[in-house]
């Protein structure tokens, strides 16, 4: 009897697809880049067609390649909706549900949520994990998380978004800068600013940037940094300045830190959406939808 292509196999294949780096591929499935490449030979062999070009310096899909990929993502998906059948007539928001978040999300509303959550839905199992967007939408579409908390809109075929609300960017510089003195704060004040941001990788940036007009060319990028954590001290000491979620700045991130004034901006859309995302064809959206209440009904004042 032919040999089959194996469930592991398609994910391997997807993760690759996505980030078209075979060590993050590996990351991204927990296991070694050595396994994932055995895994990925096998599944040629089995199918008797090259899904990817290999090179030093890039990987990429083949044209039979990109068509097994989208129908490989399409099984994933009905695997993880056959395996979520199982749990549609029970009770609600009683069995496991493993959810990715961001970490500029993460640390600033789950203490809100968790212990409502916990109360009302003892018997839930909340696995959280806490990644980059572009990681846990791969994971999302592997089987390997059910849905995601992160900023709106991110692009992932087949997926379900729940918008909560929106987060208002706020601006953070030390005290004495000149943008003090500005009564009425507009985006346009930022250009050729020493501006502090998150590293290429973070979505903040991205959304940053786009919610106040700006590109990268008309600000003076001062450093780049990993956490939000790392970038308010950068402002106490006079570095530059930064945009800053509003949710960070009422979950407390400016504590016990001297010599940093915020501003709100006086013109409307500076800000960024927070919502949920899972596949469109979960059986358990009606859950992911009651979760999304809790997450909104303790979205910040």
């Amino acid at each position: 009897m032919a040999s089959q292509p194996t469930l592991k196999q398609l994910r391997y294949l997807c993760a690759v697809a996505q980030s078209l780096h075979f060590g993050k591929a590996a990351k991204a499935c927990f296991v070694t880049q050595s396994t994932l490449s055995a895994g990925i030979n096998e599944l040629e062999q089995t199918l008797g067609a090259v899904l990817l070009e290999r090179s030093n310096k890039q990987v990429l899909l083949t044209d039979i390649g990109r068509k097994i990929v989208a129908r490989s993502q399409h099984i994933l998906g009905d695997i993880e909706a056959l395996k979520e059948d199982a749990v549609r007539a029970q009770t609600p928001l009683s069995n496991p549900v493993r959810i990715g978040i961001i970490p500029t999300i993460a640390p600033f509303i789950l203490p809100r949520v968790l212990p409502t959550l916990h109360k009302d839905f003892p018997n839930l199992q909340l696995l959280i994990r806490e990644d980059l967007s572009e990681n846990l939408a791969s994971l999302l579409l592997q089987g390997e998380l059910d849905v995601l908390l992160l900023a709106l809109p991110y692009p992932v075929n087949n997926t379900t978004s729940y918008p909560l609300f929106n987060d208002p960017f706020v601006l953070a510089y030390p005290s004495g800068h000149p943008l003090d003195k500005v009564k009425q704060l507009r985006t346009r004040d930022l250009q050729g600013q020493d501006i502090l941001l998150l590293e290429n990788g973070h979505c903040l940036r991205d959304h940053a940037l786009e919610a106040c007009k700006l590109q990268s060319s008309q600000l003076s990028l001062a450093f780049e940094a990993t956490s939000l954590h790392t970038i308010v001290p950068m402002v106490a000491n006079g570095v530059g300045i930064s945009l800053l979620p509003e949710m960070a700045i009422k979950a407390g991130i400016l504590s016990g830190t001297k010599n940093v004034s915020t501003k709100e901006f006086s013109e409307s859309g500076v800000w960024r959406e927070v919502g949920l995302l899972w596949r469109a064809k979960s059986p358990r959206d009606s859950e992911y939808r009651l979760l999304g209440q809790y997450f909104k009904n303790k979205s910040p004042d």
